[in-house]
């Protein structure tokens, strides 16, 4: 199969699962991050990075690594043409 289809194929297979983990624990961390409830005063930022660090991850899995891998595969057919 081309690169294009596999991502094609694989990118809506992989959504799922991801949006679902990070959204749980985007949730989890949410009341910490607003600071209500017990001991949110002391794990309150530490909420807030692990809430970015999560959505930036997500991002990353579902934007950044497929154009990364279709660039790096047209990137290597290009140079095996080439015959460099």
């Amino acid at each position: 199969m081309d690169t294009a289809t596999v991502i094609r194929e694989a990118c809506p297979r992989r959504m799922r699962p991801v949006l679902m983990t990070s959204l749980t624990i985007v949730l989890a961390m949410l009341p910490a991050a607003v600071r209500v409830g017990e001991g949110a005063g002391q794990y309150g930022a530490l909420a807030v990075a692990v809430i970015g660090g999560v959505v930036s991850s997500a991002l990353l899995t579902l934007l950044v690594v497929p154009v990364a891998y279709s660039l790096m595969d047209r990137w290597l057919l290009c140079r095996r043409c080439r015959g460099g």
